[in-house]
C-alpha cells in the first residue's frame, strides 16, 4: 500500500468545451445543462460520492458564434459554487477569476465568501486571460501584454493573500463581560502600494477553517511557470505525451524547490479525459467516433483563431502558405501561437496542412475498459507525471461509470482515498495552513 495518494478534480462543461461542438445533440446532455444548477449540484454530489478532492470550474469572458457551446451561455463561477456549496460537505469548489480584469479587494472578498459558506473548501484558479478579446468589455483598447499581465497577477495574488490576512485568528472574543467583540489590535489594514495596485484594506472578512483559499494556476508559457512555481499551490497541467506530461512535472517542481517552496505543497493535476467501455477495443472505437463527431474542417479553423486574438483565418487561401500573423498571438495565446508559427515555419506548411496537423485525431491514454485506464492511470502516476487527474466527462454516465468501474480499482490498489481525510479542500490535498502574518510578528 502507498502513501502517495491521487487526487481527482472534475472540471465540468455542461453542454460541451473545446472540441466538443456536437455535444449538445447527445440525447443524454440536457441543452440548458451549462446554466441549470441542478445539473452542476448532481454532478458535484456525484463527484462527492466518489470522494474526490474538487469540482473545478473554468472561465472566460469573451466569445463569438463560433465558440464550444458551453462557452456560450454559462453561469459565472462563484455565483455557481456558492449553490453547490450549500449542497455538498467535502468536495473542494475551485472558480476561475482573471486577475487582468477584477480588483484584488473585490476578488478577495468573493473568495472569503465562498469559502466561508463552503466552511473551508475554495478555491482559486488565478488566470491572466487568454482571449484578447476580453479587453473590449472591460473599456480598455487592448489586452495588456505577458509581462505585464503576469506582474500584475503575482502582485494581484500577494494582495489578495495579504487582505484574507486581515484579522488574526482569535481577533472576536465576543465577550460580553468585556464588552468587546472585536479585539481592534488584532485587525490590520494592509496599506499596500505597488507598481499595479494600491490597496488599504482591510478586508471586512475574517479567514475561514482552513485559513486562505487555495490558489490554483495553469502556467504554460515561462511566465506562467515561473507564476505558478511563486505562488501556485494546485496547477493544472496541459496534456500530451508520456515525456512531455514528465517534463512539465519536473519543470514545475524544480521551479517551486528554487524558489524555497516545498514542491509537495504543489499538486500538479494533469488534463484528462478518459473513455472507457466494456472492452478496449470497444472503447477506442468509441474515441474514435467521439472525434469523428467534431472532425468538422469549417469549425476547427475557425477555433484555430483563438490563440491569435479570435482571428479569422477562413479570409486566407487555405492552400497557400501559413500566414504571418505571429505578432497577434502576442497578446493572446502566444505559447500556443508561438508553436503553431513554428511547425508552419520549419515544415512549409499550408494553412489548410497546419489546421489539421494540429486538430488531428489524438486518443487519451486513458482509454480502455476499466481495468486498462485504472492500470494507465497507475502508470502514469508512478512515473511522475501528475498528483491528481482534472477530469471532464462528456456525459454524467461517463462519470458515473468512472466512479462504479475505475475509482474501486485505484482504491484496491491503495491509490486513492476511501473516505475523506478532512473537512476542508486543504486538508485533502494535505496542504498546510497558511500561517496569519500578523500573527506571526
Amino acid at each position: 500500500m502507498t502513501t502517495r495518494k491521487i487526487h481527482l478534480a472534475l472540471r465540468a462543461y455542461g453542454v460541451g468545451g473545446p472540441g466538443q461542438h456536437s455535444l449538445w445533440k447527445d440525447p443524454r446532455v440536457p441543452n440548458n445543462a451549462s446554466i441549470d444548477i441542478d445539473w452542476y449540484i448532481a454532478q458535484a454530489r456525484a463527484a462527492e460520492h466518489a470522494r474526490f478532492d474538487a469540482l473545478f470550474i473554468v472561465d472566460s469572458q469573451f466569445i463569438d458564434a463560433t465558440y464550444p457551446p458551453h462557452y456560450l451561455n454559462r453561469l459565472e463561477p462563484l455565483t455557481l459554487l456558492s449553490a453547490v456549496a450549500t449542497h455538498t460537505r467535502h468536495i473542494g469548489l475551485v472558480g476561475t477569476l482573471s486577475s487582468t480584469y477584477n480588483s484584488p479587494f473585490n476578488v478577495a472578498r468573493r473568495f472569503a465568501s465562498l469559502d466561508h459558506i463552503s466552511h473551508g473548501r475554495a478555491g482559486w484558479n488565478v488566470v491572466t486571460s487568454l482571449d484578447s478579446g476580453t479587453s473590449r468589455n472591460y473599456g480598455l483598447d487592448e489586452h495588456l501584454d505577458y509581462a505585464t499581465r503576469y506582474g500584475r497577477a503575482l502582485e494581484h495574488v500577494q494582495v489578495v493573500r495579504g487582505l484574507w490576512d486581515s484579522y488574526e485568528d482569535d481577533a472576536f472574543p465576543a465577550d460580553v463581560e468585556r464588552d468587546l467583540f472585536v479585539d481592534p489590535a488584532k485587525l490590520h489594514a494592509l496599506n499596500h502600494e505597488g507598481e499595479h495596485f494600491r490597496v488599504a484594506g482591510p478586508l471586512n472578512l475574517s479567514r475561514s477553517e482552513q485559513g486562505q483559499p487555495v490558489i490554483f494556476q495553469a502556467g504554460v508559457s515561462e511566465e506562467g511557470r515561473n507564476l505558478a512555481a511563486e505562488v501556485a499551490e494546485g496547477i493544472y497541467a496541459p496534456g500530451g505525451s508520456l515525456d512531455k506530461v514528465q517534463a512539465y512535472y519536473a519543470d514545475i517542481k524544480r521551479r517551486a524547490l528554487s524558489k524555497g517552496r516545498n514542491p509537495d505543497h504543489v499538486k500538479i493535476f494533469l488534463g484528462a479525459q478518459p473513455v472507457i467501455a466494456g472492452t478496449d477495443e470497444e472503447a477506442h472505437r468509441l474515441s474514435r467516433e467521439i472525434f469523428e463527431a467534431d472532425n468538422d474542417f469549417t469549425r476547427k479553423l475557425a477555433q484555430f483563431g483563438r490563440s491569435f486574438g479570435a482571428y479569422d483565418f477562413a479570409r486566407h487561401d487555405l492552400d497557400a502558405p501559413f500566414p504571418d500573423v505571429a505578432h497577434l498571438a502576442e497578446k493572446s495565446g502566444r505559447t500556443r501561437g508561438a508553436a503553431i508559427v513554428e511547425r508552419a515555419r520549419a515544415e512549409n506548411l499550408t494553412l489548410r496542412e497546419t489546421v489539421l496537423a494540429f486538430t488531428e485525431y489524438q486518443p487519451s491514454p486513458f482509454t480502455g475498459d476499466p481495468k486498462t485506464v485504472a492500470a494507465t492511470i497507475a502508470e502514469w502516476f508512478a512515473a511522475g507525471t501528475f498528483d491528481g487527474l482534472n477530469i471532464g466527462f462528456r456525459t454524467s454516465e461517463d462519470l458515473n461509470r468512472f466512479v462504479a468501474d475505475v475509482v474501486p480499482l485505484l482504491q484496491s490498489d491503495g491509490l486513492f482515498r476511501t473516505e475523506y481525510e478532512s473537512a476542508t479542500l486543504r486538508g485533502n490535498l494535505g496542504l498546510p495552513i497558511p500561517a496569519n502574518r500578523w500573527s506571526t510578528v
